[in-house]
Formats: structure tokens, C-alpha cells, sequence
């Protein structure tokens, strides 16, 4: 079954899956690929052991505000969170999927938990960990979207207040500006997106590739998950 991914994994120049593509991509590639998406991610062995995690899901272990490593092993910030993720991982390797959301006042984070492998293949059982986004306004493709539109600086700084939820009487405060101008500025926004209402044009910002911040590339983090540190 999964012939053609260890192919890739490898770095074999094999035909990958029959359709005539070479497999140039070794691990080093497929690494740099997952931390350019804008969401945090973790490979975890039958043994609860942290196989490889991107650039964002180092970051949410490093800071330990919901979700830590300690002993290379991914555990909560709390004992119930935890227990919940024990919990989520078991049933993974049974072969089920299952979405954990953990929450604690204000801190929030929501793990997808897939399974990598079936209980009656041979190969090593493994569990895809996939974290929440943590803020959409901090997808680069946000940016990008906005200099798509020629957006003005300010036009832009409002577009990032929507996203970030906050009304019009918020932004007018935090900008110093009339609401009307706020409201002028929302108007233009729709009119250069094309979007006949804000929940359309958010719908547009929310549907944007997950891209990484390019600030990740200046400061980037080793990829050897033995390297984290318990906070």
C-alpha cells in the first residue's frame, strides 16, 4: 500500500505509482515541504514518540501553551490534556480518525489525528498529528492577496482587522479613524476582491493556500525532534 510513498522516501529515481513521474523527493525535501504550510504537524511512532515535526508544530511544542514534548514524547500542558491526547492517539492506532479539542480559557488548539497505517498491514503503525491554525492574518498568502488587489497600507491593515474578527467600531479605535472611513475603505475592499459582501470576501482570505510567514526562512529550527527542549 504504501509502495510508492517509501519510494519517495527513499529518494529512488523508481516511477512512483505507475504514472510515469520520477520520485526526485527525498526526506530533506519532504521535510522543507511540510514547514512551508502553514499548519503544525507531527508524525508519532507506536510508541508515542515523536518521528518528525514541521517548523509551526515545534513552535506549539516549544512554548508549551497547550500541547509540549518532554522525553520526545508529545503530551498536554495539563494532566487532563494529556490524558485526552493518550486517549486520541490509542484510537488512531486502532485505525480511527479523531479530532481533539483541547481548550483552557483562552488558550485553544484542535489536533486532527489520522492514522499512517492500517492495524493489519506490516508496516510500523504511525499517527499524522495536524494542529490548528493559530491565525489566518498570519498566513503569507494573505499578504500576497492583498498586494494581488493593490490593496493601500491601510486598506490592508483593515482587511487584517476582519480577519482577525474584530468590528468596525474596533478597527476605527485602534486606527484612529471615523467608522465611515473604515466602512469606505470595507467597501473598496469588496469592490477590488470582487466580493459582494465581507462573509464572501472573508470565505475568499479563509480559502487561501496555507503559506508559511517568509520570516520562518530567516529564523529556521533544526528538524531532529530530539532537539526540543521541555519548557
Amino acid at each position: 500500500m504504501w509502495q510508492a510513498t517509501d519510494t519517495v522516501w527513499n529518494g529512488g529515481a523508481d516511477v512512483a505509482g505507475g504514472m510515469g513521474m520520477r520520485s526526485g523527493l527525498g526526506a530533506q525535501h519532504l521535510m522543507r515541504v511540510f514547514d512551508e504550510i502553514d499548519y503544525g504537524m507531527l508524525i508519532i511512532d507506536a510508541q508515542g514518540h515523536i518521528l518528525h515535526a514541521n517548523h509551526l508544530a515545534r513552535h506549539e511544542l516549544a512554548n508549551g501553551r497547550v500541547i509540549m514534548s518532554y522525553g520526545n514524547s508529545l503530551l498536554g500542558s495539563s494532566a487532563e490534556f494529556t490524558s485526552q491526547i493518550q486517549l486520541a492517539m490509542e484510537s488512531s492506532f486502532r485505525g480511527q480518525r479523531k479530532l481533539l479539542m483541547l481548550v483552557s480559557g483562552e488558550k485553544e488548539l484542535s489536533l486532527a489525528f489520522t492514522p499512517l497505517s492500517h492495524p493489519l498491514e506490516a508496516d510500523a503503525p504511525s499517527v499524522l498529528v495536524l494542529l490548528s491554525r493559530q491565525n489566518t492574518c498570519d498566513n503569507l498568502a494573505v499578504r500576497m492577496f492583498a498586494r494581488s488587489l493593490n490593496l493601500s497600507p491601510s486598506e490592508e491593515s483593515v482587511l487584517m482587522g476582519l480577519c482577525r474578527g474584530l468590528q468596525i467600531t474596533e478597527i476605527a479605535t485602534q486606527h484612529g479613524v471615523a467608522e465611515s472611513t473604515v466602512r469606505s475603505q470595507i467597501k473598496t475592499l469588496r469592490e477590488k476582491a470582487g466580493a459582494p459582501s465581507i462573509r464572501r470576501l472573508l470565505h475568499r482570505v479563509n480559502s487561501l493556500p496555507p503559506v508559511v510567514p517568509a520570516l520562518r526562512i530567516i529564523t529556521p529550527m533544526p528538524h531532529n525532534a530530539t532537539e526540543f527542549s521541555h519548557p
